[in-house]
């Protein structure tokens, strides 16, 4: 006699009766064990679900570790350079983040700053970004020109990644005597700058993603700064969230959400230009991570 063990719809068991004698069982034998199998399913399941639970837990503090991690890898404070306001943050829609910031002291009056994006989410890509963040600063303190360290950072990549896996990236160096910023951009979102005039628009100069081809050509642009010019980095987070009719936020609304908040310091120009996509999304924010990096020209 044999009474299977079902716990969802799915069978997970059978009680198997043998006897020597034929005809051993009856229907009521058969209910009585039916009705058994029923509370085996009951308890196994309760089993199941304690397991998951734990194993959850264990995930969480695994994740809540990462997390910890990745922030201190984050700066801590924003610069302080005479002559400018610089500010960036993190929004992340996950424990950890796939988006990357940072800035690197080279000399007292240069500084080194960048903004990346891993593709993909979660813990394959923030220890992308770990990685990434740590080519890169061997090549910022080796004294590589912002072309030089991303072609050096995209062969390191290209060696240790998978192929659908890649980074975009802007990587500047601010000369604070000189007033000038040095880059290059690789694959990464068009900086949006604004003059002291208030007429802006996007930087659309740049290379390959790092990661994607072994030899990649990167070239270096540069920008002049006058007092009242701000220049605007961020993650295809904000411009790609979407409202109810599936519109995209987009570059164009970024410009005035800048725009109209320009006279704000860099770090309440963040959280500004942050509340404004919210509220465009209707309160369900980005599905992707979102960073912003603010360099205004005092």
């Amino acid at each position: 006699m044999v009474a299977p063990i079902i716990s969802n719809t799915e069978v997970i068991g059978v009680f198997d009766l043998e006897s020597d004698e034929l005809n051993a069982y009856s229907e009521d034998d058969l209910q009585v064990l039916m009705l058994l199998a029923s509370q085996v399913a009951i308890i196994i399941e309760k089993v199941m679900l304690h397991e998951q639970l734990i194993e959850k837990k264990r995930l969480e503090v695994q994740l809540e570790v990462a997390r910890q991690v990745q922030l201190e890898l984050l700066p801590a404070k924003d610069p302080q350079l005479e002559g400018y306001d610089i500010s960036a943050y993190n929004f992340p829609t996950e424990e950890v983040s796939g988006d990357y910031y940072d800035w690197v002291k080279i000399y007292d009056d240069q500084i080194g700053l960048v903004i990346a994006d891993v593709s993909g989410k979660g813990v394959p890509a923030a220890l992308l970004m770990a990685f990434l963040r740590a080519s890169l600063r061997a090549a910022t303190h080796i004294g590589y020109s912002p072309h030089i360290s991303m072609a050096k950072v995209n062969y390191l990549l290209w060696e240790s990644i998978e192929r659908n896996q890649y980074v975009t990236a802007f990587y500047g160096v601010l000369d604070v005597t000189n007033k000038t910023l040095s880059y290059t951009n690789a694959g990464h979102n068009p900086p949006l700058l604004l003059d002291k005039d208030g007429n802006s628009r996007f930087i659309d100069q740049g290379s390959f993603p790092l990661g994607m081809f072994k030899d990649t050509r990167y070239h270096e642009y540069y920008l002049t700064t006058q007092p009242g010019d701000m220049l605007v980095l961020y993650t295809d987070g904000v411009t790609e969230a979407r409202n109810s009719q599936g519109e995209e936020f987009g570059r164009d609304r970024l410009a005035e959400a800048v725009k109209a908040n320009r006279q704000l310091p860099a770090r309440e120009l963040i959280t500004t230009v942050h509340k404004v996509m919210i509220e465009w999304t209707e309160g369900k924010g980005a599905t992707d991570d979102v960073t912003f990096f603010v360099i205004k020209a005092l």
